[in-house]
């Protein structure tokens, strides 16, 4: 089972490596799109590396509610945990 941090951890190397950010940049409260200037081409890309990582997709429609990264790290959590 992962945890929040590790999530965070892994989404924060998944955003360095994919856009070259550098990795102080990224805190929990990061806006990714004002912050970390990552545009809806970078949003596809992110979420197509999640899919990837977990074997499991956002929905497209979940997605567009999400702003920081803490966003992200809860999504991926919902999304990979197991159904009760």
């Amino acid at each position: 089972m992962q945890t929040r941090d590790d999530i965070f951890n892994t989404l924060r190397d998944a955003l360095v490596e994919l856009f070259e950010l550098d990795p102080e940049r990224i805190s929990l409260g990061s806006n990714l799109y004002q912050d970390l200037e990552i545009d809806s081409i970078d949003a596809v890309d992110l979420i197509d590396h999640i899919k990837r990582q977990t074997g499991k997709k956002i929905a497209a429609e979940e997605f567009k509610s999400v702003r920081t990264v803490s966003d992200v790290v809860e999504a991926v959590y919902r999304l990979v945990q197991p159904a009760a």
